[in-house]
């Protein structure tokens, strides 16, 4: 399976659960593996959220596959490999393309994901990792922060084998984080994925996956589904073809079509392919043409304020609350800021700008808990109030079976250093600090 983003979003979490059952009933050994991510500073963070991810929204555990670099001593290399060849759920997720495949590419990891694939067992490829799958990888960060020339990087070239796909895998594809700017196609842009087309091989296509957005590649069926909020798309010279979530084709359809458009031949399925503008995000109808290929169009998108600027805001209005001694005035400040990101996230955003958000959500966090080191019995009765409402919420949920609202409750009260814990005895939170 092909994950645009949201690989540990509520949105996603039933095509997980879609592909644990067809597994077959109980305990399913499951890995995650940490290379993409292995540079950053917090990637501990990531491993432990990614592995809650699976526990409270899957009801599943999984192991971390620990390979942040090819100079690990050989016991560590061992034991990540054994636990991918062991696990018949394997995932990889966010970080960098470039950094996975220097230290993936032709070596043991390399080999157990390709035997992976071959023994029937299910990979996950997510965000930065879904870009090393194909023949192709683009640098995103060597190009979008950097400021590279456009140029490819050689994949793994695991999707080709599997499927006979000699596809460039682009997950976040229709990214519009950039607001005024283009950043669709994995914040590349028209212009640089124009640049990119001219550079590709002959018989070679880009397969793009739209944010919290799934393709599954069923290699017994031979058949691509597509789930989760947007589309798939098959696109050669400049020319696309979409399919919407709900989409069910053979794979040998998405190379047939990708031939077609590749030698400027019309592709029936009620829908002419042209470039679309940026600002322009493509939406399928309800509509479905024979041969399961669906119809379709195109709508406006909408712009909203940069992520930066949202932050800039709050982050101001808590340094300035905290510097008049006005804590509850931080508080509300924080959380005003939570619930805009949460909404970033519930609309699909995914962009290393939304991390580095986060990660200053996390720092404020933590200046609001040195401004509260001094005794301060009113600051501390409001937030054991609101942290008691929001379980009185999530239990109400829980009850009722919304268990994408309980999951974000918990998500929440995590990002704020609550931790809930279900015992039988009721509900407990831990501070930090006590």
């Amino acid at each position: 399976m092909i994950m645009g983003s949201g690989e540990t979003a509520p949105t996603m979490a039933k095509v997980h659960r879609t592909l644990f059952d067809r597994l077959g009933p109980g305990d399913v050994k499951a890995a995650i593996i940490d290379t993409p991510y292995g540079f950053q500073e917090n990637a501990d963070d990531l491993s432990a959220r990614t592995v809650r991810f699976f526990a409270e929204s899957l009801g599943r555990e999984v192991g971390v596959a620990s390979y942040r670099t090819r100079e690990v001593d050989a016991i560590t290399t061992a034991t990540a490999v054994s636990l991918v060849r062991g696990a018949r759920y394997v995932m990889a997720g966010p970080g960098s393309p470039s950094y996975a495949l220097r230290h993936w590419a032709g070596g043991p990891v390399a080999s157990a994901l390709s035997d992976h694939l071959e023994t029937g067992g299910v990979l996950t490829m997510a965000s930065a990792a879904a870009l090393t799958l194909g023949a192709l990888t683009i640098p995103v960060y060597e190009i979008y922060k950097v400021g590279e020339s456009p140029s490819w990087l050689p994949g793994l070239d695991l999707l080709a084998p599997s499927t006979g796909l000699k596809a460039a895998v682009v997950p976040h594809y229709d990214n519009a984080e950039g607001g005024n700017h283009d950043t669709r196609f994995c914040y590349i842009g028209e212009r640089r994925l124009r640049e990119l087309e001219r550079q590709m091989p002959d018989g070679t296509f880009v397969l793009g996956v739209d944010g919290h957005t799934a393709v599954i590649f069923d290699l017994d069926r031979r058949t691509a589904s597509v789930a989760g909020r947007g589309g798939v798309t098959v696109r050669a010279h400049g020319q696309s073809t979409i399919f919407p979530s709900g989409s069910e084709v053979k794979i040998e359809t998405l190379a047939d079509v990708a031939a077609r458009l590749a030698s400027r031949t019309p592709v029936d399925i009620g829908w002419e392919p042209a470039p679309v503008e940026p600002g322009i995000r493509s939406a399928a109808p309800n509509a479905r043409p024979e041969g399961g290929l669906a119809v379709s169009g195109s709508t406006l998108g909408h712009s909203r304020e940069p992520v930066q600027l949202t932050v800039a805001d709050q982050e101001g209005a808590v340094v300035d609350a905290l510097a008049h001694g006005d804590r509850r005035g931080a508080v509300a400040a924080l959380l005003d800021l939570d619930l805009a990101l949460e909404a970033r996230v519930r609309s699909g955003e995914d962009s290393p700008d939304l991390d580095d958000a986060r990660s200053t959500f996390h720092a404020l966090i933590a200046r609001l808990g040195g401004a509260s080191s001094s005794p301060d019995p009113d600051l501390e009765t409001p937030m054991d109030r609101l942290v008691d409402e929001l379980l009185s919420a999530r239990a109400r949920a829980r009850q009722s079976g919304d268990w994408d609202t309980a999951d974000l409750i918990r998500a929440a009260l995590a990002r704020a250093d609550v931790e809930v814990r279900d015992e039988a005895s009721g509900w407990r939170r831990v501070l930090p600090g006590r």
